[in-house]
């Protein structure tokens, strides 16, 4: 458990840490002033001044946070004027507040990147999990952890592959050859049309036999530097992440789905207890929502500030303090019945 505490801890804290980083890395790129950079919130605990900026160890390491110099358009008697956030262009403090999401991208690329070296590119085999009954599969003698060699002559080398090829053959039958043990089986398999849910909970209506993955990942050399799959892999994954939201405001997915801290801490915990590789890939994962939840243009959010400085540039005059009130107070507002969701729903898988 403790092992599993210090994971939650690094992990979420080390993302919304990266999260900062990122805005004071652009503002100081800037010249812009930085009052405070802090790593972890509450009372400071150590710390160290250099120039006009402290940087110090907070006690409540979930976490950190960046204070700029004129964040509000309030006076600084420590920073010059041309060092004042409020002070600069609208495109340079968008670039600050953008930098913030983008970092936690980088974070999720440099992980898989890391991944990619270390243990190469995984691709799940198409070996046979489940085999529902009375299904093509079941009556074709297909069973739990058959490894499938080969459909119609042609090798399979995963289980995308596979189900490429079912999906291909329509309701033509198939020859499957089976790896059983030590033996060998040739099984003539017809998929039938069926309509189902699939991971957004859209209707699809495919040809399908009837089994699931088996889980058996084989891990691969990957070719080159691995940086191209490890992009290619944080924008799939991006992908995924943004269709799920699109399909929960379009209530494909049940809003009972939605988790809060309680969730992400479980998630932690479990990829933890299943080695240090399953946390990585988590928290490019966490990391990617947590850059996408933040470019939503919700005011108080990351996406929120864009919105008003992209309105400044194309106006050529501040967003008035009275909308942004009345914006900020809805979107408050928003968040909190967010939050509030997410932890109900947290407390009743918890009771369940």
């Amino acid at each position: 458990m403790l092992t599993s505490a210090i994971a939650i801890i690094l992990a979420l804290g080390g993302l919304i840490f990266f999260h900062e980083l990122g805005h004071f890395a652009v503002a100081r790129f800037f010249g812009m002033g930085v009052r405070t950079f802090s790593l972890g919130f509450g009372p400071r605990l150590a710390g160290f001044t250099s120039g006009r900026t402290e940087y110090k160890l907070s006690a409540i390491p979930l976490g950190g946070y960046v204070q700029l110099a004129g964040e509000q358009g309030e006076e600084e008697k420590d920073f010059p004027d041309d060092q004042l956030f409020s002070g600069r262009p609208a495109w340079q403090r968008l670039c600050v507040v953008a930098a913030g999401p983008i970092f936690n991208f980088l974070l999720a690329f440099l992980i898989y990147w890391f991944l990619a070296m270390a243990q190469g590119q995984g691709v799940v085999m198409p070996t046979v999990g489940d085999v529902m009954p009375e299904s093509p599969a079941f009556e074709a003698g297909l069973r739990k952890d058959d490894h499938v060699l080969s459909v119609d002559g042609k090798p399979m080398d995963s289980w995308n592959e596979l189900v490429e090829t079912i999906r291909a053959g329509n309701e033509t039958p198939l020859r499957f050859e089976v790896a059983r043990g030590d033996a060998r089986l040739y099984l003539t398999v017809t998929p039938r049309v069926n309509t189902v849910k699939n991971l957004f909970g859209e209707e699809v209506t495919v040809p399908m036999v009837g089994i699931g993955q088996g889980g058996v990942i084989e891990y691969r050399p990957v070719e080159g530097l691995g940086a191209g799959m490890a992009l290619s892999h944080t924008w799939t994954m991006s992908k995924v992440v943004v269709k799920g939201f699109v399909s929960i405001i379009e209530r494909l997915i049940p809003v009972e789905s939605i988790g809060g801290p309680i969730m992400l801490a479980q998630m932690v915990h479990s990829s933890a207890q299943s080695g240090f590789y399953d946390l990585l890939g988590m928290v490019a994962i966490i990391s990617i929502n947590l850059a996408i939840i933040n470019l939503l243009p919700i005011p108080v959010l990351d996406g929120g500030h864009i919105v008003y400085f992209l309105l400044e540039m194309i106006f050529r005059r501040p967003i008035s303090d009275r909308w942004k009130a009345a914006a900020t107070r809805v979107g408050i507002l928003l968040l909190l019945m967010l939050m509030s969701l997410a932890i109900f729903n947290d407390v009743r898988r918890l009771l369940s």
